[in-house]
């Protein structure tokens, strides 16, 4: 099931309204980014002196280029660890776009799903980022105690996290926030074990890229499929 729903959402990769999704997404990232990048520069040079008395040295009027050169590196480091996060962040305001490609391809029968306001949309994807940033924080410290089995502690992590957001995404469309919750809930297993498939991406640069577009996907099947396996009620 897991498995199945991961390929029917790898070869809708072509499709248009992924490829939108994706590449706004990775566009806002990146200009984030830089505009992070300008504002540090700019604010270097606005809090450093043009010319700084050092003992020994005297005057000197290169410690402003020194910190400007040292600000690449950081910005590189702070990418390494938030560019998926915030890439996940931008494409989750975007993610019903891919639910609606998914069912309009594999689930044609379905009524319109109502479209999640745009705040809603706002809210959630500030409280992912938020939650991937502060629990990867916290699992630094645990890292180093792991040795061979960091990479695991790291599946497991972002497994449940993933899992727990795109499924709810998913399943809101069509259940709400309530139902979403119990039907969680009840499959919480197969929801985490195929967060971790989406999790094991994230260490590879670039295609880590693919993760929101793919979970969207991949969840949306998924939902569809538990949905199915509800019992009626009688």
């Amino acid at each position: 099931m897991i498995l199945d729903s991961f390929l029917k959402a790898l070869g809708q990769l072509g499709d248009g309204r992924f490829q939108r999704v994706l590449w706004l997404g990775i566009g806002l990232t990146l200009g984030l980014f830089i505009a992070a990048f300008v504002a540090l520069r700019w604010t270097i040079r606005w809090i450093v002196p043009d010319t700084v008395t050092l003992p020994r040295l005297g005057e000197v009027h290169w410690i402003e280029r020194v910190l400007e050169f040292g600000a690449i590196p950081v910005m590189l480091l702070a990418s390494v660890f938030l560019m998926v996060p915030v890439a996940s962040a931008f494409c989750g305001l975007f993610l019903d776009d891919v639910a609606e490609a998914v069912e309009d391809r594999h689930y044609p029968g379905l009524p319109p799903a109502p479209r999640i306001p745009i705040s809603s949309q706002i809210w959630d994807a500030i409280r992912f980022f938020g939650t991937v940033v502060v629990v990867n924080l916290v699992a630094l410290l645990v890292y180093p105690f792991s040795g061979p089995f960091a990479p695991i502690v790291f599946w497991i992590v972002n497994g449940f996290l993933l899992g727990r957001e795109y499924f709810t995404l998913a399943a809101m469309r069509r259940i709400g926030p309530e139902g979403a919750r119990a039907l969680r809930s009840r499959y919480s297993g197969t929801i985490w074990l195929a967060g971790a498939l989406m999790a094991a991406p994230l260490s590879i640069p670039v295609v880590n890229l693919l993760v929101p577009v793919l979970g969207a996907a991949t969840f949306t099947h998924l939902f569809h499929r538990l949905q199915a396996q509800v019992p009626s009620r009688p």
